[in-house]
C-alpha cells in the first residue's frame, strides 16, 4: 500500500530569548480529551500532482484561516504510521484567538452510520520548544530539532 503524503508549516517566533512554535490540536470527539503527543503542525494531505510547499500553504490556510507568507525553511520529511509528512518553518506571528478552521465530516460514534461535522483543528497555541516536545506528535518532534539546528547555524554564520 502506498503511503499517504501530507505537508505542513511550523510557524515560529522569538519572544525575548525564547523560541516559540505554533501547534494545532485535532478537532472532533476522538481527540477531545487527548493532549500530550497529539498536537501537530498545521498540515494536510496532497496528491502527487501538487507541489508539497503549495499544499502546505493551502493546508495552513484551511486549518488556521491565516496565510503563511514565508520565507520558508525546509525541514524535510518525517514518517508517521500511515503517512509521510513534509514540513517547512516560517517566522511569523499569529493570534490563536483568530484561528478559523475548515470543517470535515466524520462518522461518530464509529460504525453508527451517523455523520457529524467537526473542525479539522479545534485550537492552536504557542509553545516553547521544550513544551512543544511534550505536546507534538512524536514523529513530528524531528521538525523542532531541525528548526533549532537551522536557527543555531544561522546565528553562527
Amino acid at each position: 500500500m502506498k503511503m499517504k503524503r501530507s505537508a505542513g508549516i511550523l510557524l515560529f517566533r522569538r519572544r525575548a530569548e525564547l523560541l516559540e512554535v505554533f501547534l494545532v490540536h485535532p478537532g472532533g470527539p476522538f481527540w477531545a480529551r487527548k493532549d500530550a503527543g497529539v498536537w501537530t503542525i498545521p498540515k494536510g494531505e496532497y496528491t502527487e500532482e501538487e507541489e508539497a510547499l503549495i499544499a502546505a500553504r493551502r493546508e495552513f490556510l484551511e486549518e488556521t484561516g491565516a496565510v503563511a507568507s514565508g520565507p520558508f525553511i525546509p525541514l524535510g520529511e518525517v514518517r508517521q504510521p500511515v503517512k509521510i509528512v513534509s514540513g517547512w518553518a516560517c517566522e511569523q506571528d499569529f493570534d490563536p484567538a483568530q484561528l478559523k478552521s475548515n470543517f470535515c465530516e466524520i462518522e461518530w460514534p464509529p460504525r453508527s452510520g451517523l455523520r457529524r461535522q467537526i473542525p479539522e483543528v479545534d485550537r492552536g497555541e504557542w509553545f516553547t520548544i521544550s513544551t512543544a516536545r511534550e505536546k507534538i506528535h512524536p514523529a513530528q518532534a524531528a521538525f523542532l530539532t531541525r528548526l533549532q539546528q537551522h536557527l543555531e547555524s544561522q546565528n553562527r554564520a
